[in-house]
């Protein structure tokens, strides 16, 4: 069949590479998001998807909005079969999705309809979720609101991290995508209508919403950190002995069975650094102090003798 990808995001790209390698199918163009300007040296880079083709020749679009009437006349130029839509970062309007002969497919990155939404690797981890996978709809105009074609399962370990469900998501995609192509080429695929009463959302998420709210359990706020490790990463603020306060980044934590105030800072030595939460304490393990290098929790407090509270609480007691 005659495919055109739509995506931005680096989850997309090993789908796309199962594509371009399948004998069954044929990709006569591409659709991402416009280079931009990316970390602290600000230099415009192209999107993954952009990048896993630049070694063949193959016609890129990058159209600011995809709805912009140019952007539709040149996918319908392509006169796709199937358009398959991964990670993209844009709503297709109806005048996209009606474009192929067959479907307009879409790969979300959790079981359907739980985390509709931009974010839900982070959120399925963040829950608790014992489980996601791979869904494949059929796109309509809603979020994430089509009907079902294919799901795949995944198991989500005990010390999952956003990257590395990421990644492991990334991985199954490629699989997911071809046997649901065989299933629609073949005349035979399914469309399972969504249970909209079972539906949740996993909103885009900012910078601000990795800050860590230390009133909540322990349980929770070690999800969390788990989820955002790396993007958009948790941190929580630190005083120092001089009263500055510097964000401090925290890549992994462990649960203890300690009691204190939100943010109190209940150990603090050469060997651990414990803080208080809601409910039971964390005990820091991989932490980051703004403008520094990543280091543990330990090394963190021998180079800073004078920690003195997170968070935004006064509250310190050392017991060591």
């Amino acid at each position: 069949m005659r495919v055109v990808f739509i995506g931005t995001g680096e989850i997309g790209a090993p789908t796309l590479q199962a594509l371009l390698a399948s004998k069954e199918h044929e990709v006569v163009g591409i659709v991402t998001q416009p280079d931009k300007p990316v970390g602290r040296s600000q230099r415009v880079e192209p999107s993954p998807i952009k990048k896993a083709v630049t070694h063949i020749t193959l016609p890129v679009l990058q159209p600011r909005k995809i709805k912009d009437r140019q952007a539709i006349e040149e996918i319908v130029a392509f006169a796709p079969e199937v358009i398959v839509v991964m990670a993209y970062g844009q709503i297709l309007p109806r005048e996209v999705l009606e474009i192929p002969r067959l479907a307009c497919l879409n790969l979300h990155a959790s079981l359907l309809p739980r985390w509709r939404g931009a974010a839900p690797i982070q959120a399925t981890i963040a829950a608790g979720d014992v489980e996601t996978g791979i869904t494949v709809i059929y796109m309509d105009e809603g979020l994430d609101t089509g009907d079902i074609l294919l799901q795949r399962k995944i198991v989500i370990r005990p010390n999952e991290t956003g990257e590395s469900l990421h990644d492991r998501l990334a991985e199954i995609a490629p699989k997911t995508l071809i046997e649901s192509m065989r299933l629609l080429s073949g005349g035979d695929a399914p469309r399972i209508p969504q249970d909209g009463a079972l539906a949740s959302y996993a909103p885009k998420l900012n910078r601000e919403a990795g800050k860590i709210d230390w009133s909540e359990p322990a349980e929770t706020i070690e999800r969390k950190i788990r989820a955002f490790n790396a993007w958009p990463g948790a941190f929580t603020t630190v005083t120092t002995k001089s009263d500055k306060a510097q964000n401090l980044k925290i890549f992994s934590a462990v649960v203890v069975d300690h009691r204190g105030s939100p943010g109190e800072i209940i150990y603090a030595d050469e060997r651990r650094l414990v803080i208080a939460a809601g409910s039971r304490a964390l005990s820091l393990e991989e932490v980051q102090l703004e403008g520094r290098r990543r280091m543990s929790a330990a090394d963190l407090v021998r180079g800073h003798p004078g920690l003195a509270h997170v968070g935004g609480s006064s509250a310190f007691r050392n017991k060591a």
